[in-house]
């Protein structure tokens, strides 16, 4: 049979001294910090994990909605204005200004010429045709009423002509008789109010005139008389 292996004595107090030695040397490496313990870095307890959210770029707001281009609109033309009629031409009418004292002031009209009658020539001397025909037209005076004892009243004023400013100038013409008084009158110009007219047509059927003359004798004229309404 094969023997058992047997360690020797001497041997086993050699591996065991050898061991001693090796910790009596690490434990004075240890003591005199040859060799220091080495601690492992430890991972912290808490991790904050930030994240960044980027913004999502802003939708582009839609442009507003322009207006309809409208085509330019054609300047209606104006009106040209119409030409006033021209009326005839009188002779300045006496003015009638409004006093305190009384609506009516004497005034002594001036007459503007009616057109005379047709006068029949007297048969001219022969060989001399010139001087008859101006003796002829010297021959017609046209009526008047100027004379100083005709003492014509003046046309009152009508008060609400005077409230309201109402003015102007009428024309009557008149039919004047060979003794010098008015068979016939009418409104040839209106003043362009009825008051005034009225007024001044009544008046004027009341005057007495100088008859107009043919180779000095009386006779029924026409004759224009213009009466003026102003306020002062």
């Amino acid at each position: 049979m094969r023997q058992p292996y047997r360690i020797h004595p001497s041997r086993t107090w050699r591996v065991t001294g050898a061991v001693v030695l090796g910790h009596v040397g690490v434990a004075w490496l240890v003591s005199s910090g040859v060799l220091t313990s080495v601690v492992p870095a430890t991972a912290p307890d808490n991790v904050i994990m930030a994240s960044v959210v980027m913004d999502a770029p802003a939708a582009p707001k839609p442009e507003p909605a322009r207006p309809p281009i409208q085509p330019p609109t054609k300047p209606e033309p104006k009106p040209q204005p119409q030409a006033k009629p021209v009326s005839p031409q009188v002779q300045p009418a006496p003015v009638l200004s409004p006093t305190a004292s009384s609506d009516a002031a004497p005034i002594v009209p001036s007459a503007a010429p009616a057109p005379a009658a047709p006068a029949t020539p007297a048969a001219p001397p022969a060989g001399n045709q010139r001087p008859a025909a101006n003796a002829t037209a010297a021959a017609v005076v046209l009526p008047s009423t100027s004379a100083d004892y005709l003492n014509n009243p003046a046309p009152p004023y009508p008060r609400q002509s005077k409230r309201l400013g109402e003015e102007g100038t009428v024309v009557i013409r008149v039919l004047i008789t060979a003794e010098g008084r008015a068979e016939k009158a009418e409104i040839r110009t209106s003043s362009g109010y009825a008051r005034l007219d009225d007024t001044a047509l009544t008046t004027v059927k009341a005057w007495r005139f100088v008859p107009g003359k043919r180779n000095g004798a009386p006779e029924a004229m026409w004759f224009n008389v213009p009466i003026r309404f102003v306020l002062n």
